[in-house]
Order: C-alpha cells, then sequence, then structure tokens
C-alpha cells in the first residue's frame, strides 16, 4: 500500500519532469547543435550575420575566430564563433 501511494505522488511531478524535457529542453539542444554544424560548416565567400547585426563576409575561417570581410572596401576584422548568428544566402 505505501509503495503505491508513493507511486502515484511522483506520478505527477514524473509527467511535468517529460513535458518539460520535450518542449524545452529537447528542442533547444537540437537548435545549439545545428547552430555548431553551421558555424564549423562556413567557408570563405559565405555572408553570415553577427549577434550585433553586422553583415559579413568570411574571409578566412579559423580555430576560435573568424576573419571577415565588413564591407566592400577591404575592412577586414576578427570576430570570435561565439558571435555568430546566423549565414545568409544572398
Amino acid at each position: 500500500m505505501e509503495q503505491n501511494s508513493l507511486l502515484t505522488s511522483l506520478l505527477p511531478l514524473l509527467v511535468l519532469f517529460a513535458i518539460f524535457y520535450f518542449l524545452v529542453i529537447r528542442p533547444q539542444q537540437k537548435q545549439a547543435k545545428a547552430h555548431k554544424q553551421m558555424i564549423s560548416e562556413l567557408a570563405k565567400g559565405d555572408k553570415i550575420i553577427t549577434n550585433g547585426g553586422l553583415i559579413c563576409e568570411v574571409i578566412k575561417p579559423e580555430d576560435d575566430f573568424i576573419k571577415v570581410k565588413l564591407n566592400d572596401e577591404n575592412t577586414i576584422a576578427k570576430i570570435s564563433k561565439e558571435f555568430i548568428a546566423k549565414k545568409i544566402d544572398v
């Protein structure tokens, strides 16, 4: 009898955790994995948007940083891979 009451009291918590996992945690993990793959596949000539809203062209991907061209006048900067928001198709 005691095990039955323990199971019925923990069942709602388990159901809430399962719902939370499938609606919040799992989609966030999939999105992070896709973003990491997109960053690893960047190549010279790709257009990207940074978290600050700058639109850049990739010049040379490196280990932790990426060299980018900011405008047509050859202004080259180095940005951290952590601050790349997305790749755009122009």
